[in-house]
């Protein structure tokens, strides 16, 4: 059964567990690609270092090239709703929790391609 992460390090706890981590690197590579929002994850990436790097562009991104942003998080398909209920006056918290939102959806579709295929 899904069961959706709480944090970032659940989530990831939960793609090593499931030795889906790979996919979910593949998976994020794939959709900012899609959006033109290059980015190159490589498949030997810590956890750690995702966290940080996906922060980093996602700041940098709703920062500098908010429309880019916003097509991005339509092409991954993350939940108009839970941006909306985001607080957005510290910028760096909020590309963090928009991160996690991103990871999350993502997790979401490697978790039912595994499971329903």
């Amino acid at each position: 059964m899904y069961v959706t992460p709480l944090n970032t390090d659940l989530l990831f706890e939960e793609a090593q567990k499931d030795s889906l981590y790979l996919k979910l690197v593949e998976q994020l590579n794939k959709d900012f690609n899609l959006a033109n929002e290059g980015v190159d994850f490589p498949m030997s990436i810590t956890p750690d270092e995702l966290k940080i790097q996906l922060h980093e562009k996602v700041y940098r991104l709703i920062q500098y090239k908010f429309a880019e942003y916003l097509n991005l998080l339509y092409v991954i398909d993350v939940s108009e709703d839970e941006i909306k209920k985001l607080d957005g006056s510290d910028l760096v918290v909020l590309a963090e929790q928009v991160a996690f939102l991103i990871l999350k959806r993502e997790w979401q579709k490697v978790w039912f391609r595994n499971n329903f295929k």
